[in-house]
């Protein structure tokens, strides 16, 4: 359901070369399809803007009291159990009035397993 106070920000890594993003992009535009009144926002780790707190300063700027951040990482390792943390926790002092929700990674999404392995048996025998 979609809530217009409300922000889903899909945190992925980012890279030097901009045409990685392209897929996130897509990413978005498809939950922004589903979530018409909620803003949908990347943001990354390094490389390309925005950050993750900028993602968040600007949510909160046009009236998000809800952030859901999913991060769009195959799984918890890294970045997002070690980089991800300390920066919404730096966000939640700031902005204790604002409810952030640190999402599932990739793999832990309900049916994201079975749906990738269905695809690699589909593939693998020929359609």
């Amino acid at each position: 359901m979609s809530d217009p106070n409300s922000a889903l920000i899909l945190f992925a890594h980012g890279a030097r070369d901009s045409r990685w993003s392209q897929t996130l992009d897509a990413l978005a535009q498809a939950i922004r399809r589903l979530l018409p009144d909620t803003v949908v926002a990347p943001a990354f780790l390094e490389f390309q803007p925005p950050s993750l707190t900028t993602a968040l300063h600007s949510a909160v700027a046009v009236g998000c009291t809800k952030v859901d951040v999913l991060p769009v990482f195959w799984a918890s390792g890294g970045h997002v159990a070690g980089d991800l943390p300390p920066l919404l926790d730096a966000f939640r002092r700031t902005h204790p009035q604002i409810t952030v929700t640190l999402l599932p990674v990739l793999s832990e999404l309900p049916g994201m397993i079975d749906f990738i392995a269905a695809a690699a048996v589909r593939l693998t025998r020929g359609g």
